[in-house]
């Protein structure tokens, strides 16, 4: 089996877990870091960068995995896309005009790019699932809970969730309003009707529960990742498959012949 050299965009947590799971994968040969805000000259055994051009120029790698900041990833993706070379995006909270950007230079320069809010496998079935009961229910709330680290809310996972829930349903939600709140805030957000609830709390990793109501019934549908590692199996498939994509593709559910 070919392995596939990739250089891995942020040195956090996640961008760690991702250097781990492809050193021991035979299909990935994870080759350096890069990170503009580290001071450290390596990481798990890698050399670390604090320039995208000089990494990618060095290494020449197959693919970029990014799970960075939301500052740095259009960064990494424009030298990487200028190189041909391929991008895995896990980093959630990206601006709308850069999406934009993104999906055209990818088309244009014919360069696969995967991004995905969640790469969890579990979490994608659980986005599959509650596409399919948004037909049948007119209410629907989402609960995501995530470690107290995480910047943004409520997650990527739980946005992109709710906003699928409404385009597989054909229709905005209806939403339940309180006559009044005592505490400000307390129903949450809303995306077209989807009340969203965001957790953040030390303990917790990633979790997230939908939750459908009907006349005399409820559906829950929920999902856990207790560890980071649970993310892997989807990073990693992700790297392999975006080799044989041209362009922008959002979500592994296509990757996997869900959407």
């Amino acid at each position: 089996m070919e392995s596939i050299p990739i250089v891995i965009s942020g040195s956090g947590s996640m961008g760690r877990q991702v250097a781990l799971a492809a050193a021991v994968d035979p299909g990935t040969t994870p080759l350096a870091f890069i990170d503009a805000l580290s001071q450290e000259e390596s990481c798990e055994g890698l050399p670390l960068y604090r320039e995208a051009a000089l990494a990618l120029d060095t290494h020449m790698p197959e693919v970029v995995v990014d799970f960075s900041n939301a500052e740095w990833t259009p960064v990494i993706a424009r030298a990487a896309l200028e190189r041909g070379i391929r991008l895995v995006i896990g980093t959630t909270g990206l601006p709308a005009d850069f999406l934009e950007e993104l999906q055209a230079e990818a088309k244009t320069r014919e360069v696969g790019v995967v991004l995905a809010p969640n790469f969890a496998i579990g979490a994608i079935l659980l986005m599959h699932f509650a596409r399919q009961a948004a037909k049948f229910f007119d209410n629907a709330e989402i609960i995501e809970l995530h470690h107290a680290g995480k910047v943004d809310a409520p997650s990527g996972t739980a946005k992109t969730t709710a906003e699928q829930m409404v385009q597989a349903r054909g229709k905005p939600f209806e939403r339940v309003e309180a006559d009044f709140q005592t505490v400000p805030g307390t129903r949450g957000g809303e995306v077209d009707g989807v009340t969203l609830h965001s957790v953040r709390l030390p303990g917790l990793v990633a979790h997230q529960e939908v939750l459908f109501g009907g006349l005399g019934q409820t559906l829950s549908l929920r999902h856990d990742s207790t560890g980071r590692d649970s993310f892997m199996p989807g990073v990693l498939a992700a790297v392999k498959a975006v080799r044989e994509e041209q362009g922008l593709v959002v979500g592994l559910e296509k990757l996997f012949g869900l959407s």
